[in-house]
């Protein structure tokens, strides 16, 4: 039998031992401060894994928590949330048996990779051996015999591996970690483990569970890059800054606002970078894009200098390459990533947000850049009539209708206090957060809408609320989506994570329902009918009727049926008094919206029909495209 190492102190431990003692000796340090960066683990055990990992846990995971989901989707969800909320500096691992149960969580994973939040993967997979012949729950591919169900992680993974030997794990777990802590690289890691494999012995180095810890660096700016920034910005008239995620892992919330206030320049943020100015400011815009506000999506058309801090900037932001239109316009792009960096042509500075803004404000000062007298009175006015339009058209009660979404979140914006956030992912709920949440004074907001997953919202919250104890932790949710998970109330029962669900009751998926009638001009398959005898037809139904409280009741929630805006407000404050978790259900107008932000978005209708409407509707969509453009 081979046995490396000879020379030094070996412990002999099992590959899944070995991984969990791994885990519990890892930290990730921050401008000096260090913490734990795995410091539990998700996980649903069947044949693939109850005999490996769950054994290792018992035996030596004191020091790393196990968390029992209802769904592996679930669970990368929560250890996303639980990611964001750490500002990447803190994730956990999942562990899932062979097949459906790996699958599961692939959704999960791309959605953690493309928000770039770090979570760790530990799918179980095949036996390494094959004496067991094909293997239960695992595809049977005709030409590779060492291909599973697993590697359709590859496509979701920053990283992945296959260990097969538990001496491998010596290589791939140190490079695991590294990729998870690189602001630059991090995203899902997964290594699949063989369910055999997991209980297999190797004398391991005892050196290999040392205390290891990952120091994320502030790269500097180099410094001409500044120089050539700062004349960019001497020679603007019409500045404007996109705001993102990068802020917040940056921690650059007091820089972004310096910088802004001392030159004037209006901010925007993105989905990821929404609540960038932490205390407010004068010059906030809010959410930009095709589902911000006005008057972001007026500025951005006219801005000359566009300055974009830690964006990867999605059509969202950039409204499919139409959004800014002065002909002359020109980039600066702010970015611990030279493939964002680069993009739109812009001048790029790779380096850490924080430090690259600093930099800038401290040149700009020198050359005695002032902010635009003319220009800073039109932000003002334009900022002051969208707070006029929000309480004379948003935050009011329409007559004949239900309560609307956007009253909804006025009544929430009154109701939040310092240290609460708000958890949001996909459907008109989350543009309208973009447009209207009040992110200042310590409040704050989490919107997944990188990979708009819908389902995503309920087990991210619970894990936002691992990492952040105090405060409420509220979901906005549609009935739509609530219905992907509704199950993961159990485990916020389970794990005493008290939610506060704000349920929009609108019957159906009505984010898309507009986007199809826009496009379409017909409803078909985007609200809860049942299906029309007579005609055949789903759509032109009754509404189905669905009792959300009694469901969240039935999952250990404390549950209201709110009608009006008082009975809405009663129930936040009563909901806030509670200690497990609560849904407030809100019968919600189903038709109305927030106003839009005049900013284009490519979606193709059909280029063929006979239908007259269809037609019309492609036809103006269309008209939009004269407004892409190619930015170099």
């Amino acid at each position: 039998m081979y046995r490396p190492f000879l020379s030094q102190e070996t412990i002999r431990l099992t590959l899944s031992q070995a991984i969990v003692k791994f885990l519990q000796v890892q930290y990730s340090e921050f401008d000096g401060q260090q913490r734990r960066f795995i410091p539990g683990i998700w996980g649903i055990f069947g044949h693939g894994n109850v005999s490996g990992l769950s054994q290792a846990l018992v035996e030596y995971g004191d020091d790393l928590p196990y968390h029992q989901p209802t769904n592996e989707q679930s669970m990368v969800h929560a250890a996303t949330g639980f990611a964001k909320a750490n500002l990447r500096l803190a994730t956990m691992a999942c562990t899932s048996s062979i097949g459906p149960g790996a699958t599961n969580m692939i959704t999960g994973a791309g959605t953690a990779s493309i928000n770039r939040l770090p979570v760790l993967l530990l799918p179980s997979d095949y036996y390494a051996t094959r004496f067991q012949g094909q293997v239960l729950q695992d595809i049977e591919h005709p030409i590779s015999m060492d291909m599973s169900v697993t590697d359709c992680f590859r496509v979701v993974s920053r990283f992945f591996d296959r260990v097969t030997r538990p001496e491998q794990i010596l290589a791939s777990l140190p490079e695991a970690l590294r990729v998870l802590t690189d602001p630059v690289e991090t995203g899902a890691v997964t290594i699949a483990l063989p369910q055999d494999v997991q209980s297999m012995a190797f004398d391991y180095p005892v050196n290999f569970f040392n205390k290891r810890v990952w120091r994320i660096e502030r790269r500097q700016p180099d410094q001409q890059r500044i120089r050539e920034a700062i004349d960019l910005l001497k020679s603007a008239s019409r500045p404007y800054i996109v705001a993102g995620g990068g802020v917040h892992y940056s921690q650059a919330w007091a820089e972004l606002a310096d910088f802004a206030e001392a030159f004037g320049i209006p901010v925007v943020e993105t989905f990821a970078g929404r609540g960038a100015l932490k205390n407010g400011s004068d010059y906030a815009l809010w959410g930009g894009g095709p589902t911000g506000t006005p008057l972001a999506g007026k500025f951005g058309a006219d801005a000359d200098v566009v300055i974009l801090v830690g964006t990867r900037l999605s059509d969202f932001t950039t409204g499919s390459n139409s959004a800014f239109q002065n002909p002359d316009v020109k980039f600066i792009s702010l970015n611990v990533s030279g493939h964002d960096a680069y993009k739109l042509g812009a001048l790029p500075i790779v380096a850490d947000a924080r430090e690259s803004l600093k930099a800038l404000l401290t040149a700009g000062r020198g050359l005695g850049i002032r902010p635009n007298p003319a220009y800073v009175e039109e932000i003002a006015v334009e900022r002051e009539a969208w707070q006029e339009t929000l309480q004379t058209e948003v935050y009011v009660q329409h007559p004949n209708e239900r309560i609307s979404q956007g009253q909804l979140i006025g009544i929430m914006n009154a109701q939040a206090q310092p240290g609460d956030t708000i958890i949001c992912a996909a459907g008109t709920a989350v543009g309208d957060l973009e447009k209207l949440w009040d992110a200042s004074n310590g409040r704050g907001i989490h919107l997944e809408f990188g990979n708009s997953c819908m389902g995503y919202d309920i087990p991210a919250a619970i894990g936002v609320r691992l990492a952040q104890p105090q405060g409420e932790v509220y979901v906005l949710i549609g009935d739509g989506n609530y219905m992907l998970h509704p199950m993961e109330l159990v485990t916020a029962a389970k794990e005493r994570t008290k939610l506060t669900l704000i349920l929009v009751h609108n019957d159906g998926y009505q984010s898309i329902h507009g986007h199809q009638k826009a496009l379409v001009g017909h409803s078909l398959g985007n609200e809860f009918k049942v299906r029309n005898q007579a005609t055949g037809k789903l759509d032109d139904g009754e509404f189905v009727q669905v009792d959300y409280a009694k469901n969240a009741e039935s999952m250990g929630a404390r549950a209201w049926d709110a009608h009006d805006a008082d009975e809405f407000a009663q129930a936040g404050e009563e909901a806030r008094a509670e200690t497990r978790t609560c849904m407030i259900v809100v019968p919600t107008e189903r038709y109305r919206g927030l106003a839009g932000s005049n900013v284009w978005w490519d979606v193709f209708g059909a280029e063929v029909t006979a239908d007259e409407r269809t037609r019309e509707l492609v036809a103006a969509r269309e008209d939009g495209r004269q407004d892409q453009r190619y930015y170099n």
